[in-house]
């Protein structure tokens, strides 16, 4: 049993304190939030993730993961110290460390033993350097330290799977000692284990996030030629997936990406190389057709109902950035409901988990507690997130609600020539 301290209890450190528990070592989470920590100590999440709730409180019960705001109480004999707070894009671009460099600077004043500090957070190249300078900085007296960048690789809604199975664990460190510890530490995840230096893990991470956000935009973009043409984005994403240098994977063409990690990484990566003299064409055209997609999938809702929007009531079905989590940041949602208000439309939403979150984010938007309530007497529909009850939906149904048959599918989950053959006006992307 190993005695590990996780500092942040967001989407990745809750996650990682909750895993790291239940694999046998005796873990304490600190946040800063007093409030977030009292509920965790009451047992409510501050985040939805599937499978989250049943696991922290199953590692509660055994005594194996502990919830302070106090760094004295969780440095308290702990040997490992993970960081795992946000780092969010500032307004230039670049990653925002506040947060990270409040971490480090209250570790360096409360570590009492030697300890090895792991950055989880998604951090710019050259962090672990400046985070190794803060804790030497702020230490009241020397005590041994070792900085190691260790990634997270955790998709929300998935994130306990992620990290329990995953593809492979990243660590990074100038002390391969150091790096040695943490590797023993996630030997039970039983994945292969790629020890380079510091500097080069921080890249495998943005370089990872960069290169799965260009597929996104890759389909997409080529989404729009196959309606040009008359193919089916769907089965060309089919075909070329079969081949092993390309895979299936994050070759669904949609409403493009959002969330917490590929729209700040993307940001990031680009800046950066703009530090550097590099003119990063390829990182700026994936978040150029990105955010393009919210603005078409809006005039295509306003050419279906004539050329208008004013006046009329638009269904949003989803609002979380991806189904199964209730995370708003950087949501397609957030885009598409600004520009149908600001082209004089009234936006209805309904998401099964996501509203709590969405209501402050979107308080022109109107909510509504299932989805026929949200249909009755809409204009149009739009799949914004492809929930699996939107799938299911009775659509005979539906479309006795609405005021026109109208439905903008933004995630392809219904078939083309069923939904003509019911008599709606429907319009997928890409086929």
């Amino acid at each position: 049993m190993k005695q590990i301290c996780v500092v942040g209890v967001g989407y990745v450190g809750l996650v990682t304190a909750a895993c790291f528990a239940d694999l046998g070592n005796r873990v304490t989470a600190l946040d800063v939030n007093e409030e977030r920590v009292a509920n965790l100590k009451k047992g409510i999440m501050p985040i939805y993730e599937p499978g989250l709730d049943e696991l922290v409180k199953r590692n509660v019960k055994a005594g194996r993961i502990t919830f302070t705001t106090s760094y004295t109480e969780a440095l308290k004999g702990a040997e490992y110290a993970f960081i795992a707070v946000g780092t969010p894009s500032g307004s230039d671009g670049s990653a925002d460390l506040q947060y990270v460099a409040a971490a480090a600077t209250s570790i360096a004043k409360n570590m009492t033993a030697p300890l090895v500090l792991i950055n989880k957070s998604t951090v710019p190249i050259g962090t672990g350097d400046w985070v190794a300078d803060i804790v030497k900085g702020a230490q009241p007296k020397p005590i041994d330290f070792a900085v190691v960048s260790c990634p997270e690789f955790l998709r929300e809604g998935s994130a306990i799977g992620d990290f329990m199975s995953p593809h492979r664990t990243v660590i990074g460190s100038l002390d391969r000692e150091a790096a040695n510890k943490v590797a023993h530490l996630h030997l039970p995840l039983r994945a292969p284990i790629v020890i380079t230096d510091l500097r080069t893990a921080e890249m495998i991470k943005y370089a990872s996030n960069a290169f799965l956000a260009t597929k996104i935009s890759f389909i997409n973009e080529l989404a729009d030629l196959c309606e040009r043409v008359g193919a089916d984005v769907k089965e060309v994403a089919a075909g070329m997936g079969y081949d092993a240098r390309i895979g299936r994977h994050f070759l669904d063409a949609g409403l493009g990406w959002g969330g917490s990690c590929f729209p700040k990484d993307v940001e990031a990566l680009a800046f950066m190389a703009k530090e550097k003299g590099l003119d990063p064409k390829i990182l700026n055209s994936v978040m150029e057709v990105n955010y393009d997609r919210r603005k078409e999938a809006v005039k295509s809702v306003e050419t279906m109902l004539g050329g208008s929007l004013k006046g009329k009531t638009i269904g949003l079905l989803g609002l979380a950035f991806k189904p199964n989590t209730d995370d708003m940041r950087d949501a397609p949602a957030i885009d598409i409901s600004a520009e149908l208000i600001e082209a004089g439309a009234k936006v209805r939403a309904y998401d099964p988990v996501a509203m709590h979150v969405a209501r402050p984010i979107l308080p022109a938007v109107e909510m509504f507690d299932e989805p026929y309530k949200l249909a009755d007497g809409c204009d149009a529909l739009m799949v914004i997130t492809e929930w699996n009850e939107f799938k299911q939906l009775d659509l005979e149904k539906v479309k006795g609600l609405l005021k026109s048959p109208v439905i903008y599918d933004g995630r392809n989950i219904y078939e083309p020539g069923r939904m003509k053959d019911m008599g709606f006006t429907y319009r997928a992307i890409g086929r």
